[in-house]
């Protein structure tokens, strides 16, 4: 919905508690900074050729509310808005804090903290106050934290010389801030450098706070404990050289801060790391545990998202951050929310690629697993990024979400929705599922209306285009690596355009490791592809395309190689075709999904059938592929990472996580 048209702004100087600091006003506030909250569907429609990547659980209009809160065409003096947080404090305020970038939309520049309040759970909004004025410099990542015994809301952030215009170059002086506020958001204290707490000599180089709201423990022999989160880097021999991710707490109501919880991954001989934990969201779970889910950052270990506990109120983590390879998101910041005893919240883009359709999705189990991308409640399928959420004041279970969207580019404006638990819907049970007959494999789960057809060697699998897929649950097993490897497969398809994706296995986008079998009929072609990579360097690919589409409404038999340092694609036992291969792995640092019949994102998909899909962590023999053709005998030598026959479709067979 448009905002009604704003009138001239008007500044006015206000005089606050530790120094004097602008506070901006709407000249119209009725005009300019109350936005009438209407009921909305999610924002967004996907393209023809580019459809929603889930439908998501019936979403009603009541149950979802939203509006824009920010942006640039709405303020003053600002060219974007970014980095959103929220909290509700003792009074029923809501605060969603943002940056105010100046001069564009970059990182670095001159950067202030700005804020919005709203007294009715954030149905209308204050106009903009400035909370910290960058100044020329870049102040922003803001991580506030209410103490719920005093009523303070304090506020941590970072700030580093302006660069005018350009990055922080290594190793970059950003230091640790922190305000407070007394009087439920309007005023606020001037920052004050706690780098002496917070910063040790050796993180030298990147250097945040937050971004996105802390928490203070309410369960456990540390209750009343506030704790937020940062993430450094050490910076030594013209290098980066290590990680930190890291918790921050307070006992006495945030006047002094320390260090507790550590997790440090140094940078490999290779130039490389296992992980880099970064932008941390924090939980509670019931008993007092803190929870930690967080961006992952280019490190080698599968996956965008990575996790750890603590035990001891963040004082230390239970073990080091686990990576959860199967949760779809890109490389972005995500936000937490524990919803009752039983259900925790993530906010996130959920493409594996790119940042597109936000969705909340679930975790029953404490947030080792979280429902698959096709079980989660579709927020927009806009561009969307970074979020925050906080629990609506009333007692009513309605969440408040704060996120980066736009129809062109996810730092257009940021937005504020209100949903309750009934948008969300309930906890799905197992759902369809077809056995995998792999040595220790789980069945996969089976998403949209895939059916049984007659095929090859029993009965087949058949996909319409319109969301069916089946997925399989991750297991390391799963995972190719640098090895040989093949990929076996029954095909059949007529269509006459588009791409029918056959096998995808690992990431999606150019960057990612990946392995895929696809038709292409409107290019005349079966095209397979794999990328890998290897060390520090830049990924590579290599691809074979077959001399015709094959799409005569047949069955015909696809033999993917990896072996002897190529890639070989052949088709019902002719002549392959073969490429020299992409050295490195192509199982690393991505999200890594296994899908039959639709790309991970679902902005593929397939109208046609598969039967007898195979993989094996080996190179079959000539023979060996001959005797798959011609009687479906499984090699001898086995070694099949997953044996899907596809020959039946149960139901409540696969669980959504």
């Amino acid at each position: 919905m448009a905002p009604p048209p704003c009138q001239q702004r008007t500044r006015r100087r206000r005089s606050i508690r530790g120094g004097t600091w602008r506070h901006r006003a709407a000249g119209a506030a009725a005009a300019c900074a109350l936005f009438l909250l209407v009921p909305l569907l999610p924002h967004g429609a996907a393209a023809a050729d580019e459809p929603a990547a889930a439908a998501g659980p019936p979403q009603g209009a009541a149950a979802f509310e939203e509006e824009v809160i920010f942006r640039a065409d709405l303020e003053e003096g600002y060219a974007c808005f970014r980095i959103p947080a929220v909290v509700s404090t003792t009074e029923g305020t809501l605060l969603a804090f943002a940056e105010g970038r100046r001069d564009n939309c970059d990182d670095a520049g001159d950067i202030d903290v700005v804020l919005k309040r709203s007294f009715d759970n954030g149905r209308s909004w204050e106009p903009l106050q400035l909370v910290a004025e960058g100044g020329g410099d870049t102040h922003g990542n803001p991580a506030p934290v209410v103490d719920a015994t005093t009523g303070r809301i304090l506020l941590a952030t970072t700030r580093n010389p302006g660069q005018g215009g350009g990055n922080c170059p290594a190793p970059c002086e950003r230091i640790p801030h922190l305000q407070y506020s007394d009087d439920d958001g309007a005023t606020w204290s001037e920052p004050r450098d706690i780098r002496e707490q917070l910063r040790p000599d050796d993180w030298n180089s990147w250097y945040a706070t937050g971004p996105l709201h802390g928490i203070q423990l309410v369960e456990g022999r540390h209750r009343g404990r506030l704790v937020i989160s940062v993430n450094a880097e050490t910076y030594a021999g013209g290098r980066v050289t290590h990680n930190h991710g890291a918790l921050a707490y307070s006992d006495d109501g945030g006047e002094n801060w320390q260090l507790g919880a550590v997790d440090t991954w140094p940078i490999a001989a290779d130039g490389t790391f296992r992980q880099k934990p970064s932008e941390m969201a924090l939980a509670e779970l019931p008993g007092g545990t803190v929870y930690v889910n967080s961006r992952e950052q280019d490190g080698t270990d599968l996956g965008h998202r990575n996790y750890a506990v603590s035990h001891d109120g963040g004082e230390s983590f239970a073990a080091p951050f686990v990576t959860q390879p199967d949760l779809y998101t890109p490389q972005v910041q995500g936000s937490l929310l524990r919803l009752g005893d039983d259900r925790l919240l993530l906010a996130a883009p959920a493409d594996p690629d790119r940042r597109r359709t936000l969705m909340i999705r679930s975790s029953w189990d404490g947030g080792v697993t979280f429902d698959a991308a096709d079980r989660g409640a579709v927020v927009t399928t806009d561009w969307s990024g970074y979020s925050d959420m906080v629990l609506i004041p009333g007692g009513t279970g309605t969440v408040g979400l704060m996120y980066e969207a736009g129809p062109v580019d996810a730092r257009d404006e940021i937005r504020f929705a209100r949903f309750t638990e009934d948008w969300l819907g309930p906890r799905a049970g197992p759902g369809p599922s077809t056995p995998d007959l792999a040595p220790g494999a789980e069945p996969a789960a089976v998403t949209g209306s895939v059916g049984t057809v007659a095929g090859r060697f029993g009965s087949g699998a058949a996909f319409d285009g319109g969301g069916d897929g089946v997925r399989l649950p991750f297991r390391e097993e799963l995972r190719l690596g640098a090895g040989d490897f093949t990929v076996s497969l029954w095909f059949r398809y007529s269509a006459g355009t588009g791409e029918h994706p056959f096998l995808w296995m690992g990431g999606v986008g150019g960057r990612a490791p990946q392995v895929w079998v696809r038709g292409e009929p409107g290019n005349g072609r079966v095209r397979a592809l794999m990328t890998a990579v290897e060390g520090a360097a830049a990924p590579a690919g290599a691809e074979v395309v077959t001399d015709g589409a094959f799409n005569d409404g047949e069955w015909h038999h696809l033999a993917l190689t990896r072996a002897g340092g190529r890639l070989s694609l052949s088709v019902d036992g002719g002549a392959a075709v073969s490429v020299p291969e992409a050295p490195g792995t192509v199982s690393r640092t991505s999200t890594f999904g296994v899908h039959l019949g639709q790309r991970p994102d679902d902005r593929l998909r397939l109208v046609g059938a598969l039967d007898e899909v195979r993989v094996y962590d080996r190179a079959l023999t000539a023979a060996e592929l001959a005797a798959l053709r011609e009687s479906n005998a499984e090699p001898g030598g086995g070694n099949a990472v997953t044996r899907l026959p596809l020959d039946e479709i149960g139901a409540g067979g696969a669980g959504g996580a």
